[in-house]
């Protein structure tokens, strides 16, 4: 209703269009030149005064009419009929399947003299009206988890170097019980984002169905109003524990009213309550927390009468869901490509996939990374895992990701190659150890060596071990050198006579080597 009284004569216009013409309130309210709303309440005092079109006579003069429409039909009702508890009442509709007309008929059965449905129901309308905006907002126990920071914070003061930063407040609301948890942090990155949510959770002892964060970059990768894009490890967050994220529309604050007034109150109960107090760090901010924390969530609440601690014992703690076994573990993602190796690079490491990935037609896969390990995903399924390694440019290789002709590869070593190689020869382990030791990696050196040891299935290993040892003393030192003697049959020739060198005859004209030094 509006601020001052509207006119008798104004009223019965009022009268006069609802009962006798049947209009509806936009329709009246133009009419008149007045709000729906007020129509509404005008309407609304006119039944509860039971008058109809037109008035009975006695109301013709205007000081009797307004004493019959502006009595206080509340106290008077009050003196004779109990009204219920209307704090309980808009608790208990936060319950699921729970109706007023549920509710009603238990009052009547305590007080079967009570008021009827209908003054039931308008005297709860009228008792939500001295209620907040926040508080109107109907909110099922277990259902949704208001998370915001806070604008203002609190400064800490370095006791070595005197820099002042400013720990800004993580807070989160249960949208039925307003149950708050407030914690201050230092940063709003990602990894603060994810660790307040977590600990938030285990604070409430459960998990709710929706989380409804505001459209910050640690929460939300591309805000639309439609269809936002949640951040992946935010994401992976919500799926291991199971709840949903729905972020507020952008320009929307009453989309997250619980939150801004939880702020608001944090801001109130624990910010200005700490601004004579000197921190020197985190630990101490959030020691301090504690207690006002405790305090705020059990001070009662203006309307309900019943603090929020006590309004979530009551009907909102059996309504969350169970907690992990284990909390959540940062995860980071990135998209990274297969090689042609069938290793992937992550922070400068290859890890190995299945080599039947190289096949797909994209072959772009996504990393799972946490402290310790690291998981690649492919068609959102896990198709590898490995411990994670800080060497850098070093490998990590499951033999079952590789083909089977490098999986026998695999098996071998320098010390088997040589051991091998010394039972054909010993010009042949000596080629074997001269192909790894020239090779700046003895791994590079394998593929020839295993060179050697097929040539032995091939040729008899006298001739083996006969052609290795040409190779050394001409100084070829590889498998193909070793494969053109056995081919070309050089190594059943004799050996070269050693040719004769002579020194050429003193000359004046003949310089000689020490010339050039």
């Amino acid at each position: 209703m509006s601020a001052e009284k509207l006119s008798m004569r104004k009223i019965r216009e009022i009268a006069r269009l609802h009962f006798s013409l049947g209009q509806s309130g936009r329709a009246i309210a133009r009419a008149c030149n007045i709000s729906p709303a007020t129509v509404q309440d005008y309407v609304g005092r006119l039944k509860v005064a039971q008058l109809r079109w037109p008035l009975p006579a006695e109301l013709d003069s205007d000081s009797a009419l307004e004493r019959l429409l502006f009595r206080d039909t509340a106290s008077a009702v009050v003196r004779t009929r109990p009204l219920p508890d209307f704090a309980l009442v808009c608790t208990e509709l936060r319950r699921p399947h729970v109706t007023k007309a549920l509710l009603w008929q238990e009052y009547r059965e305590q007080h079967p003299d009570g008021v009827g449905y209908s003054q039931f129901c308008e005297h709860y309308v009228r008792w939500l009206k001295g209620v907040t905006v926040v508080m109107r907002q109907e909110h099922h126990v277990g259902e949704k988890m208001f998370v915001d920071f806070s604008g203002d914070g609190i400064d800490i003061i370095s006791p070595t170097t005197g820099e002042v930063v400013t720990a800004k407040l993580f807070v989160a609301v249960l949208g039925a019980s307003n149950l708050t948890y407030v914690e201050a942090v230092l940063h709003e990155d990602l990894a603060t984002w994810i660790g307040c949510h977590v600990r938030a959770l285990a604070f409430f002892g459960g998990v709710p169905e929706l989380v409804i964060p505001d459209n910050l970059k640690a929460g939300v990768s591309v805000v639309h109003r439609y269809e936002p894009e949640i951040n992946r490890t935010y994401g992976d967050l919500a799926t291991y524990y199971g709840f949903a994220v729905i972020p507020a529309r952008p320009r929307k604050p009453r989309d997250k009213a619980k939150v801004e007034q939880g702020v608001l109150l944090a801001e109130r109960w624990i910010i200005a309550a700490l601004r004579n107090h000197l921190f020197s760090d985190l630990f101490d901010v959030n020691d301090a927390i504690t207690p006002l924390l405790t305090r705020l969530n059990d001070r009662p609440m203006r309307k309900l009468g019943r603090s929020r601690r006590e309004v979530f014992e009551a009907i909102e703690r059996s309504a969350l869901r169970p907690l992990p076994e284990a909390p959540y573990v940062l995860a980071t993602f990135a998209t990274v490509t297969i090689n042609i190796d069938y290793h992937v690079e992550f922070e400068k490491h290859y890890y190995s996939v299945p080599h039947r990935l190289l096949a797909q037609a994209n072959k772009r896969v996504e990393v799972r990374a946490t402290a310790t390990t690291v998981e690649i995903l492919f068609g959102n399924e896990r198709a590898a895992s490995h411990a994670r390694s800080r060497v850098l440019h070093g490998f990590t290789t499951l033999r079952e990701h590789m083909p089977r002709s490098h999986q026998a590869h695999s098996e071998w070593t320098p010390t088997r190659i040589i051991s091998w190689a010394s039972t054909v020869g010993p010009n042949t382990a000596k080629l074997a150890e001269e192909i790894l030791q020239r090779r700046p990696h003895p791994e590079q050196g394998y593929r020839s060596c295993l060179g050697l040891i097929r040539l032995a299935k091939t040729y008899e290993i006298e001739r083996v071990e006969a052609a290795c040892g040409r190779a050394l003393r001409v100084g070829t030192y590889s498998q193909r050198s070793v494969h053109a003697i056995l081919s070309s049959g050089l190594d059943r020739e004799p050996e070269p006579r050693a040719i004769e060198t002579r020194s050429l005859p003193a000359h004046p004209n003949v310089r000689g080597p020490t010339y050039y030094h």
